[in-house]
């Protein structure tokens, strides 16, 4: 019903209180002015301004109009924007998929500073498990995944950049049965107990299992969050990233036990979509930084 030009120039009546004040701002004639606000008020079939000799004031009808008339000028800035930006490679979100080995910490500094550098892209994030982060990326559901573990199972235009290693140690908690052997623990011993095992969240690819004696019962959880809370409890037995372990091995909350078989460290890595390069992922990239930085920020 009303053109951008059409709200402008009832908003600029409005805060200039007349339309000689208001045709001076838009650098048109008063009657151009006067001509656009009588042909809105017999759309609406009602009055917006209130004619005085020199002044117009508005009415309560006016008021309303003045107000939605406003937001939509705002509504049409901004789409003109975002439109420009998505031209010119912008993006309007950037989705993240973190594994559940990061470290939760950085998380918040991450979100923080890239909110600083974009306030107006939205940042989406989401914890993955194992192959449930490669999956994200394949599927689209990511453009950008840090701390992506094990071999790269998918093809496509992705790139990767080395977070270096992330090694494992075996814990129990402080009152169970292990906790007091004094040799290397082999899988017939292991097997005794449940396995704590987190979910891999993939839902196309493969899901995989880190740790798993054969012939040991499971118990499912969706986070290391509540795969220690489990140890705790001497609910279970498992390997946890060393990061997250050492600080509770460290107040002997949990007790590290050696053995036989040791769990093999586990190669970690960035990676990317480089079909959805925009500003804002360019950031993340640089960032995060080099491989150093990647794993003294995120796996230590």
């Amino acid at each position: 019903m009303f053109s951008y030009n059409d709200l402008q120039v009832i908003d600029v009546v409005a805060r200039r209180g007349s339309f000689s004040a208001a045709a001076e701002e838009l650098h048109k004639v008063p009657s151009a002015i006067s001509y656009t606000v009588r042909l809105i008020e017999e759309r609406l079939v009602v009055d917006l301004f209130v004619r005085m000799h020199r002044q117009v004031k508005l009415t309560a009808a006016g008021e309303y109009f003045v107000e939605e008339a406003r937001n939509l000028i705002k509504q049409m800035e901004q789409m003109r924007l975002q439109t420009q930006r998505v031209a010119n490679g912008w993006s309007q979100s950037v989705s993240v998929a973190l594994d559940t080995v990061v470290r939760e910490s950085r998380v918040n500094t991450l979100v923080r500073d890239f909110y600083q550098a974009f306030p107006d892209v939205e940042l989406h994030l989401t914890m993955e498990v194992f192959n449930g982060v490669w999956d994200a990326l394949a599927d689209g559901r990511a453009d950008i995944a840090i701390g992506a573990t094990a071999a790269v199972p998918v093809g496509g235009y992705f790139a990767y950049r080395d977070m270096g290693t992330l090694s494992w140690k075996f814990v129990v908690c402080k009152d169970h049965p292990l906790a007091k052997s004094e040799h290397k623990l082999g899988p017939d011993e292991l097997a005794q107990y449940p396995a704590i095992c987190i979910e891999d969240t993939s839902r196309t690819l493969p899901k995989r299992v880190t740790w798993l004696m054969d012939n040991q019962r499971r118990i499912m959880v969706p986070n290391w969050h509540s795969a220690l809370q489990c140890l705790k409890a001497g609910l279970g037995v498992c390997v946890v990233p060393a990061h997250m372990a050492m600080p509770r091995i460290e107040t002997g909350e949990l007790v590290e036990k050696q053995l036989v078989n040791k769990p093999p460290v586990s190669p970690c890595c960035l990676a990317w979509n480089t079909e959805n390069s925009n500003p804002a992922l360019d950031w993340l990239l640089d960032y995060l930084g080099d491989s150093e930085q990647l794993h003294r920020e995120w796996m230590r």
